[in-house]
């Protein structure tokens, strides 16, 4: 299930408030409507990619280039691009923010998809900040994350929650 095409455009104003300027990913069903949202910006590209562990290493590029990447993919591609965010992310301390699909994640019920529950522990090992995004009401946490990211130089994680299972 899809984030809300209005919490979406929301999500998208704030990317862009912070000075975005690229939006490095792959849709999937948590994230799609922000990856559509962001496509009809001006001023912000869109980077499409074949799989999530190349996001890391575009970004870094991006990043070493002047400009201002997020990475958008859900929580599986988390673990795919693992490697990436371990190796260049973390070890090149790159102020990045990544936004994530919460595939599986349940406000009120037990997580019981494997991508839900090793998500927030493996972020926690790996000393990665991340909050939780699920409707407008808390959109405000993208320019946290944003301005965190670049404060700690370290990669943040905004987590796209649906709630829907």
């Amino acid at each position: 299930m899809d984030i809300k095409t209005s919490t979406a455009d929301k999500i998208v104003r704030e990317l862009r408030k912070c000075g975005v300027t690229h939006v490095v990913g792959l849709p999937d069903g948590e994230s799609n409507s922000v990856y559509e949202a962001a496509m009809t910006q001006d001023g912000l590209t869109v980077v499409p990619i074949c799989r999530e562990g190349e996001a890391v290493a575009i970004a870094a590029g991006l990043l070493l280039g002047g400009k201002t990447p997020v990475v958008l993919h859900q929580n599986t591609g988390f673990f795919e691009a693992g490697d990436s965010i371990r190796g260049l992310a973390l070890d090149l301390h790159l102020p990045l923010l990544m936004m994530i699909g919460y595939r599986g994640w349940r406000r009120d019920k037990p997580l019981t998809d494997s991508a839900a529950i090793f998500l927030e522990p493996m972020l926690d090992t790996w000393g990665i900040q991340h909050y939780l995004v699920e409707s407008e009401n808390d959109v405000q946490a993208v320019s946290r994350g944003f301005k965190e990211a670049n404060e700690t130089q370290k990669p943040v994680v905004i987590l796209l929650g649906t709630g829907g299972g």
